[in-house]
């Protein structure tokens, strides 16, 4: 049986709370399909354990910080960033190791949807005698987890739409020319944005155009996010950049059912993963189709970086969950290439809407994150 649990202290919970968040956004873009998770064991007001879930879901948060902790955990209260689990996968349900080792109390910030979970993690801890408290910092749980939740209950991984332009929202000079629009501050903020994703997500323009690596570099971070290119027609040259680095970093083809089949047995040989989707009337790959299928093969945070088209089919369909912008003081100009193509006709009440939620400077550029108007 567990010791007897510290009193409640709502202001220290909140402390440690934020702690096991921190933790868990360690894990965002490598844990998936499984919620990047953290979690802090505190006894007489001192971290004993803290532990984040590891690459590719395992081991949990709540082993690493249990381990960690040791003889420690006895009496002690757990923070947790998620319901901890009740099922037995490929260990023992993280509820019942919370309840073996000792812990007294469990702050949990957030249920699980998962409906191997689905409060049966909570009501484990509660019949083995631990206090129990729940919904600590949830809203902030809420956010840091979108993207697993997301999977879960709509079937789809969270979308980032990144869009880096000048003052007047234009990518690229009437010739063409794009690097750099934004400076080394912001772009560098990019790589560490893309360190939290499970993948980056690309139009076939942007493919060909410029032909980018998109990986993580100058930071230090030993991640590679898959990379995924939206093409119908398998128009991508299978000798760039993007395809003779397939081997080393993830790439998958989002491509209709009628793609060439010389194309695809050429990406098939350079190592892509092809996922074939439905296409719209226009013979493009259809936005919410492509996002279910990454959904079914287990990404839970998409990225995406361009280019036009695709940011239009993205926004036209509603699946833009987070828009950041990064603005520069440099104005191009009518005839310079838009951020975005042109939408649906319609009324002003009809175009995509989204709310203000950060905004700062970065180096000589301003960067904004948006939500959607009505959304979370």
């Amino acid at each position: 049986m567990p010791g007897a649990a510290p009193p409640p202290d709502p202001a220290a919970d909140a402390r440690w709370m934020a702690l096991a968040l921190a933790l868990g956004r360690r894990a965002l873009g490598q844990s998936w399909p499984n919620p990047s998770v953290g979690c802090v064991i505190v006894q007489g007001g001192r971290v004993v354990g803290r532990g984040h879930t590891g690459p590719g879901g395992r081991p949990h948060a709540e082993t690493v910080a249990l381990t960690r902790a040791g003889a420690a955990a006895r009496g002690a209260t757990a923070y947790v960033s998620l319901e901890p689990c009740a099922h037995h996968g490929r260990t023992p349900p993280c509820a019942r190791a919370l309840a073996e080792a000792g812990i007294a109390r469990v702050v949990s910030a957030l249920a699980d949807p998962d409906p191997r979970v689905a409060g049966k993690g909570h009501a484990m801890l509660r019949s083995a005698g631990l206090q129990l408290e729940e919904g600590c910092l949830a809203e902030a749980a809420r956010f840091d987890h979108a993207g697993f939740l997301m999977r879960l209950q709509r079937g789809r991984p969270l979308l980032t739409l990144k869009l880096a332009t000048s003052v007047d929202g234009r990518i690229a000079t009437e010739s063409g020319e794009s690097r750099w629009i934004t400076g080394a501050p912001a772009r560098r903020l990019v790589h560490l944005m893309r360190a939290a994703q499970d993948a980056v997500l690309i139009g076939v323009g942007t493919a060909r155009a410029d032909d980018p690596m998109l990986d993580i570099r100058g930071l230090g971070i030993d991640h590679r996010p898959v990379r995924v290119i939206a093409d119908s027609r398998l128009r991508t040259p299978p000798e760039g950049r993007l395809a003779t680095s397939a081997e080393r970093q993830p790439l998958w083809i989002c491509h209709g059912e009628d793609a060439p089949p010389a194309a695809r047995a050429a990406w098939e040989r350079r190592g892509a993963r092809l996922i074939a989707c439905a296409t719209d009337s226009g013979g493009r790959v259809e936005a919410a189709d492509m996002l279910a299928r990454l959904g079914a093969a287990g990404l839970t945070r998409v990225f995406c970086e361009g280019g036009g088209t695709l940011a239009a089919g993205l926004l036209a369909a509603g699946l833009v969950d987070r828009l950041i912008g990064f603005t520069a003081g440099l104005a191009l100009g009518a005839a310079a290439l838009p951020a975005i193509a042109p939408l649906p006709a319609g009324p002003l009440s009809e175009k995509p809407r989204f709310r203000l939620c950060e905004s700062r400077p970065v180096g000589a550029d301003l960067m904004h994150l948006w939500l959607p108007e009505g959304g979370g």
